[in-house]
């Protein structure tokens, strides 16, 4: 198994953010890899690159529970496949959120824990109501992450969600980047409150530059 993770030095009073990234292209994508390459460059944060890491989807269960309990924010950041994730995404979530461990009677290990999506997709924003092209919103395509995170007995928050990737400028997917940052530097130090979290549909809706892009 190739270990390919990227763990950074953090100071002890930031909020500890793990990004589980789940991209099988990456090199045909342009919105997911500026994203990427931001987070990259950010201190304080752990990418989990998961098909690097696991390119045999042969998941060490140990040790990404040990990387959940280490974490106080999950962001399970990846594009827009079929409505839904990519493969491996559901591979780990189907070993590494065990019964007994993350969820039942006994299953409180995650308990609390912040968990959202950060995610591209090719279609536009208002395909995604119920009288557009798609017929429903993207909350409803992301239930079953929600439903999965109240299981867990996790906080599900609005995803952070970039629309129209296929037709993007490169500026505007460089915005999209940067505001991604700033989201995660404001988790970083609790600059978001529940109640902000209660009145948007998207996390993106609570960066500085949110105004200046247009979807």
């Amino acid at each position: 198994m190739s270990v390919l993770r990227r763990i950074v030095t953090r100071r002890p009073d930031m909020v500890k953010i793990l990004i589980l990234f789940a991209h099988p292209v990456l090199e045909k994508s342009r919105v997911q890899s500026a994203m990427h390459r931001r987070v990259q460059e950010m201190p304080g944060i752990t990418v989990n690159d998961l098909y690097q890491c696991y390119p045999d989807f042969d998941i060490d269960v140990d040790h990404e529970q040990e990387l959940l309990l280490a974490h106080d924010v999950i962001v399970m950041q990846h594009p827009f496949y079929w409505y839904s994730a990519p493969a491996i995404l559901k591979q780990w979530m189907d070993l590494v959120l065990q019964h007994g461990w993350a969820y039942g009677a006994s299953g409180d290990q995650l308990q609390g824990k912040i968990i959202f999506n950060a995610i591209s997709t090719g279609g536009r924003q208002e395909a995604y109501r119920q009288d557009g092209y798609n017929r429903y919103t993207m909350e409803d395509f992301l239930r079953p992450f929600e439903q999965t995170a109240r299981l867990c007995k996790m906080r599900y928050w609005p995803p952070f969600v970039v629309h129209g990737v296929h037709r993007m400028e490169p500026a505007d997917i460089q915005l999209h980047a940067v505001q991604y940052e700033e989201l995660l530097i404001a988790l970083q130090h609790d600059r978001i409150s529940a109640e902000e979290i209660q009145g948007v549909r998207y996390l993106n809706e609570l960066t500085p530059i949110s105004k200046t892009i247009v979807s």
